[in-house]
């Protein structure tokens, strides 16, 4: 099997959080803890003409994001226990409950903000590509989920062939930091970084 990454369509991301909503009730999550979250990115002013009102200079965006399941995954070095690892097979980054100690470096050391920590049973957690889905042949909740289709997943080399290979925007950190597997469409409002 091949390294599995996510494509997320910016063009066409709405902003309704049913990728989060799913993602969370496929996962029980408690109020507060998201493994796919949806943030707005907004910018620009409105400028004053002298003699024909305003004029608006806006651009705003969403962006889906969750784990990356990256190349090379800061949460898996900084974990004390060990129990964050790679599948050698499909490359899903996943997080061991028996395992973790709820050390919380890497939540601090992931650039995405993916970990999350659970106060309940002291323990982190983060998106695990829904294996348990996909082994029943069904997708990932948050690909399952979204209205507008802007979500897909696959081995990360077709995805690039088919989309490119774009894995930063605006808002988000530099892509040389854990190499994500990840492909964007950027919306026409953002501007890409240069790296």
């Amino acid at each position: 099997m091949e390294q599995l990454g996510f494509y997320i369509n910016q063009s066409l991301c709405t902003g309704c959080k049913a990728c989060t909503v799913a993602c969370k009730d496929k996962n029980n999550l408690d109020v507060g803890l998201n493994f796919r979250r949806v943030y707005p990115y907004e910018e620009g002013t409105f400028t004053e003409l002298p003699t024909m009102g305003m004029v608006q200079n806006i651009k705003a965006f969403y962006f889906s994001i969750s784990c990356n399941h990256c190349k090379h995954a800061a949460c898996i070095s900084s974990c004390p226990t060990g129990a964050i690892v790679k599948n050698n097979e499909n490359g899903v980054v996943t997080i061991d409950q028996e395992v973790c100690q709820g050390a919380q470096l890497c939540i601090k050391a992931c650039p995405y903000g993916s970990p999350q920590y659970n106060k309940k049973i002291f323990k982190s957690n983060k998106c695990d590509f829904c294996m348990d889905l996909q082994e029943k042949g069904e997708d990932p909740a948050c690909v399952a989920a979204c209205p507008m289709r802007a979500i897909e997943f696959g081995p990360i080399e077709q995805l690039r062939k088919k989309y490119g290979t774009v894995s930063q925007i605006k808002g988000l950190p530099s892509s040389t930091i854990t190499q994500p597997n990840l492909v964007i469409t950027p919306h026409q409002n953002t501007k890409l970084s240069s790296k």
